[in-house]
């Protein structure tokens, strides 16, 4: 037996204690946060800009601090990229998490020393959760594969710059990096393709115990593994394999399949982590339900979402937030982000302790009409008619048809099915039923013919891989938008059809 096996079990014990601990109280927690990034980030230039000398309390903050993105943030950026210190908080960054963005191009995101101490501690509190849940340490002796963009980093100014999986990768303990894969040399090759042929190499007689990475492209590499050995479940290939941990886009869609190319025994755990911040974990993996990271660095604000884009929404904290509302939900940080909009919508499901799931994006969705359908509605409809129905997607996703000849304009849903329904008009009809159960405008749409039922355009096989390769965002963290309120998407879509 390892030292690591040996460890793993009084180890993970002590840190979870401690850090339930920390967050007994999280609204005290939160409060202690706010007042410790007040305090520290006061004679920087933003703290003096918004004369955090003077701001006393929730109430005060949102009084002096409004609501920003990062074209509002960008002027600040600026000043540190040209070398000021105390900009955005005390000293420079440590790094720059580049990002891309619609109008902005590429992001780049400030981290702290603080800030990535804080990613690195909530991405292993994921797994001490799951050692002292389960009591299972025998996958920590294993290896253990992160799906992620390249660690080179180059520069923005004086600072190293780069994906957040990339500036992880610096920031693991060296003596993890043993166990961890795929190598340095692999996860800088920038081509996907290459890059996955040299993975599943690296991979495919290891003992692997634990696999991490965003579903699309964990399922695009699990696909040549077993093309690669002949076998039908990864379970075949590492028997030993134990764990997924995933995030970045909800997995319900995904699910099926997973369990159909990993095979049985093997848990999962979702993480909530952003550039801006590590916002919440699965602390128990057989419950719905991320925990909120209260004593981590951020101070949390919510903003009911339908009222985000009003000129004065109503910004609340901690203290005020109810079960199953949809808010957007805002930032403030170590790293010296204040009332950042990341632009994620979440939901509570618990308030004790405070639990999320992340529904969706604030600017993915669909109101050409009023309809106003959210991404957690189109994804939770084709998941529950793909349960029913026996049907596969490997990807989908929904833009408006406002201009058609002689008809009433309509919901275009993009799928492609890992097999299609033998009545692919009855399976859209179900789809459009169930979104009619779920968003009440869209229902009152239909019934008043202003809107006609969905129509699905199929998408051939790996057609999304190929348009994602056709805008240079093929594999690593890039994600499928599943709503678009115009064409811009659909159009280029129309020459992947089947």
């Amino acid at each position: 037996m390892g030292i690591k096996k040996i460890l793993a079990k009084p180890f993970s014990s002590y840190e979870v204690k401690k850090f339930l601990k920390a967050n007994l109280n999280p609204l005290e927690a939160q409060m202690r946060v706010f007042e410790n990034l007040i305090s520290t980030a006061k004679d920087t230039n933003f703290g003096k800009d918004h004369h955090f000398e003077q701001i006393k309390n929730h109430t005060d903050f949102t009084n002096t601090v409004p609501v920003r993105d990062y074209e509002d943030l960008k002027a600040y950026i600026q000043l540190i990229i040209d070398g000021n210190q105390d900009v955005l908080w005390p000293g420079a960054p440590k790094y720059f998490a580049k990002t891309s963005g619609t109008t902005s191009g590429i992001k780049y995101i400030p981290i702290t020393d603080v800030s990535i101490k804080q990613q690195v501690k909530a991405a292993r509190m994921a797994l001490q959760f799951y050692i002292h849940q389960t009591k299972n340490t025998n996958w920590v002796e294993g290896k253990m594969i992160f799906l992620q963009g390249s660690p080179e980093l180059d520069k923005k100014g004086a600072i190293n710059a780069g994906r957040l999986s990339g500036i992880v990768y610096h920031e693991v303990p060296k003596y993890l990096l043993s166990n961890r894969l795929p190598s340095l040399q692999t996860n800088i090759i920038e081509d996907w393709e290459s890059k996955l042929v040299k993975i599943v190499s690296e991979t495919v007689q290891q003992d692997m115990t634990l696999i991490s990475g965003i579903a699309p492209w964990m399922i695009m590499y699990f696909e040549k593994l077993l093309a690669q050995t002949g076998k039908q479940t990864l379970k075949e290939i590492w028997p030993n394999l134990t764990l997924y941990v995933h995030g970045g886009v909800n997995f319900k869609p995904y699910e099926k399949t997973f369990s159909k190319l990993i095979g049985n025994g093997v848990d999962y755990i979702e993480t909530y982590p952003a550039s801006e911040g590590f916002i919440a974990f699965q602390d128990n993996y057989k419950e719905e339900g991320l925990l909120l990271n209260t004593d981590g660095g951020i101070f949390y604000e919510f903003i009911q979402a339908d009222q985000i884009f009003e000129e004065k929404p109503k910004r609340i904290w901690l203290n005020e937030v109810e079960l199953g509302i949809n808010y957007a939900i805002i930032l403030n940080t170590n790293a010296g982000l204040w009332g950042y909009n990341i632009g994620d919508t979440i939901k509570f499901v618990s308030l004790n302790p405070f639990k999320i799931v992340v529904t969706g994006r604030i600017k993915h969705f669909i109101s050409a009409f009023g309809e106003h359908v959210i991404v957690e509605e189109v994804e939770s409809a084709i998941t529950a008619l793909c349960a029913k129905s026996g049907v596969e997607v490997i990807d989908f996703t929904v833009a408006p048809q406002i201009e058609v000849e002689n008809g009433l304009p309509y919901h275009e849903w993009f799928i492609e099915f890992k097999e299609m329904p033998n009545d692919i008009n009855h399976w859209r009809l179900q789809l459009d039923e169930i979104m009619q159960q779920k968003n009440i405008y869209y229902k009152d749409l239909i019934n008043g013919n202003i809107l006609q039922p969905l129509k699905i355009s199929p998408i051939k096989t790996n057609g999304f891989r190929d348009y994602m390769e056709s805008i240079g965002k093929l594999g690593g963290q890039n994600k499928i938008p599943r709503l678009g309120n115009d064409r811009k998407m659909a159009e280029k879509l129309s020459t992947f059809l089947l």
